[in-house]
């Protein structure tokens, strides 16, 4: 349970907020408390931001009443910002400060540090003297929550304050407050972040606010009570929390507290919700589509523009994508996620080669990649029209086959909206329009670059439950490490060293990695399981000796043999972790049976010798891959 809350900051008394006909808020009343943290929650267009417009009277409700503590310290980021064009950095967050005061206010040097990466601003061109006119829309918003963090607040109010953060900067701000004192209220579809940060919940739905104790996690095993309690058929009852709810409670990754929702219930709902993903029967079906080469990158470098001398991004990378691989990719900005995978998409679509090494693409590969960039399409259309000129219907694997009319139903386009012009959709829906239409297509190769920008919690859900079934090879960017670790099965890294690396641990592994290099450290070499090494990470020090005598270089077959083998070690102990993850679930079940247990853990250890020694021999093969 929360902790005890102290005296009220905010009272929102029987408050109602009408636009047309539609009441967006209908006779709310909610209270925030010293040492709450909130995470609002809702489908785009229920009225999470104007419930804290409203909140912090920057709004008028048309009844009721709102009322705020006197002296209230109040911060609010909204999703615009009120920066001065002609002022510099250092005046929109420090003010008057002299250098002397605001370098030993520790408070100051962790924001600046957090939210860019080092007191002397790296990559802003004059530092803390960068004028804030040129900035891009990201770069404002980083400095308009800076000078909010840096003051001091009673409660502070942020809408999307994860927008335009890198993964490091998530974890960096859901750190940060954790550890102040300030009450807050939170609107966001960063899951992770509500998980790691909130100890209460407002879902608001149809102008009402429903509330709950805990985090994202606890929300949603709470909401799935409520839901079974209220179902009358099971028809009802099989439903996307619940599905949601099972991938929580059997060990979502990264998780750094544990629901406080009754676990017995939590057992009942989930008792006959099988796995999201089928792995093994995807991967078959995969293969069947695609055949053994899906994309094969050899010695591939890819650098910052054309220009002479531009920074190499990625040097004689040697990577194989294979059929049914559901990969993330994630790393700081500008060290070549996008890029690669535009180099991906190019030589699939248009047989274009990078500058240095080749990529090779399978001949059955069908791919579809969604940019960051939301494509315009003729504004009159309808939403139905714009997906049925792609296909009237789409075959989504294993027998399922949609029409275009329930395809967009099930990305949250109902059949009056389906009607809507192109011109009236907000940027959510025109997102949600994009990957639609990436859909129809039939694609066995799916290249999302940040899917989730813009989509409400309701309908990445929605769009995790369609992947799940979805028989292809899938890479995903994304700064969204929920969706990255709930639709993919492996991470790799981009570190800015020229090399792609393969993490075990995931996004924890990355963070740890990143925050060793920010010392001037060299990460540690992995304790996990090993990784499809790549063919860049052993040439990440540019040739130039190192230590000792350099091995002799490897000809491309050899290299190409021995990537060959490390997928196969690969596939083997992930067929020992399925092995093992299903014996410490018979361990539980039969707890209490001393001899049936003893045979388990007889059993188990017999695994551990056999991951150790393909752990030894993977060691071995990556250093053949690597010379």
């Amino acid at each position: 349970m929360p902790e005890a809350s102290g005296k009220n900051l905010v009272s929102l008394e029987t408050v109602t907020k009408e636009y047309g006909t539609r009441a967006v808020l209908d006779r709310v009343s909610l209270g925030v408390a010293e040492g709450d943290r909130i995470g609002v929650v809702g489908r785009n267009g229920d009225g999470k931001t104007t419930l804290i417009t409203v909140l912090t009277r920057q709004l008028e409700p048309d009844a009721g009443r709102v009322t705020h503590t006197s002296g209230l310290r109040l911060g609010v980021l909204t999703q615009g910002d009120s920066l001065d064009p002609a002022a510099t950095i250092r005046e929109a967050v420090l003010g008057d400060l002299a250098d002397h005061e605001w370098a030993g206010e520790a408070r100051v040097r962790d924001v600046l540090t957090g939210l860019f990466g080092g007191l002397d601003l790296p990559g802003f061109p004059d530092g803390l003297d960068t004028v804030i006119a040129p900035l891009s829309g990201g770069e404002r918003r980083r400095v308009a929550l800076a000078a909010l963090l840096i003051a001091e607040q009673d409660l502070i109010v942020l809408d999307e304050p994860t927008n335009h953060l890198d993964i490091e900067g998530i974890s960096w701000l859901a750190e940060h407050l954790r550890a102040r004192r300030s009450a807050l209220v939170v609107v966001t579809h960063d899951r992770w972040f509500l998980d790691q940060v909130c100890t209460r919940m407002w879902d608001v739905q149809r102008g009402v606010v429903h509330t709950y104790d805990g985090g994202y996690s606890d929300y949603v095993f709470a909401r799935a009570e409520r839901q079974r309690v209220a179902a009358d058929t099971e028809t009802k009852r099989q439903n996307l929390v619940r599905k949601e709810l099972a991938w929580l409670r059997r060990g979502a990754p990264a998780r750094t507290s544990k629901p406080r929702f009754r676990i017995e219930a939590a057992n009942a709902l989930i008792a006959d919700v099988p796995a999201p993903r089928d792995r093994a029967e995807l991967v078959r079906f995969a293969s069947a589509r695609l055949g053994r080469t899906v994309i094969d990158l050899e010695d591939v470098t890819l650098r910052a523009g054309d220009a002479p001398g531009a920074r190499e991004l990625l040097t004689r990378l040697t990577w194989q994508l294979g059929p049914g691989d559901r990969v993330g990719l994630v790393g700081v900005n500008g060290s070549g996620k996008t890029s690669l995978v535009r180099a991906m998409a190019d030589a699939a679509t248009d047989d274009a080669q990078p500058p240095a090494g080749r990529i090779t693409v399978g001949r059955t590969v069908r791919l579809a990649h969604l940019s960051q960039d939301v494509t315009e399409l003729d504004p009159t259309w309808r939403v139905l029209q714009a997906v049925e000129r792609v296909r009237a219907r789409v075959e989504l694997g294993r027998g399922r086959e949609m029409t275009a009319s329930q395809l967009c139903e099930r990305l949250g386009f109902g059949p009056e909206r389906q009607w809507t012009p192109v011109g009236d959709l907000s940027g959510g829906e025109r997102r949600r329009l994009q990957i639609l239409r990436l859909l129809m297509d039939e694609p066995n190769v799916l290249i999302l670059d940040e899917p989730t920008n813009d989509l409400d919690i309701e309908t990445l859900t929605q769009l995790e439950d369609l992947l799940d079934g979805w028989p292809g090879s899938l890479v995903v960017i994304s700064h969204d490490r929920y969706f990255v670790e709930r639709v993919t099965d492996r991470v790799y890294a981009l570190l800015g060293d020229g090399s792609l690396r393969m993490l075990p641990r995931g996004v924890d592994e990355y963070l740890e990695r990143r925050a060793q290099q920010t010392r001037g450290a060299s990460p540690q070499p992995s304790q996990q399981a090993p990784q499809r090494q790549q063919g860049g990470q052993g040439r990440q020090d540019g040739g130039d000796g190192g230590e000792g005598s350099a091995a002799a270089p490897r000809s491309a077959a050899q290299r190409r043999a021995a990537q060959k083998e490390i997928q196969r070690i690969e596939r083997q102990l992930d067929r020992l972790g399925e092995q093992e993850s299903a014996l410490h679930q018979e361990m539980a079940e039969h707890a209490t049976d001393f001899q049936h247990v003893a045979g388990l853990d007889a059993r188990l250890r017999e695994l551990a010798k056999e991951r150790e020694q393909l752990e030894t021999r993977w060691l071995e093969v990556a250093e053949d891959a690597a010379v």
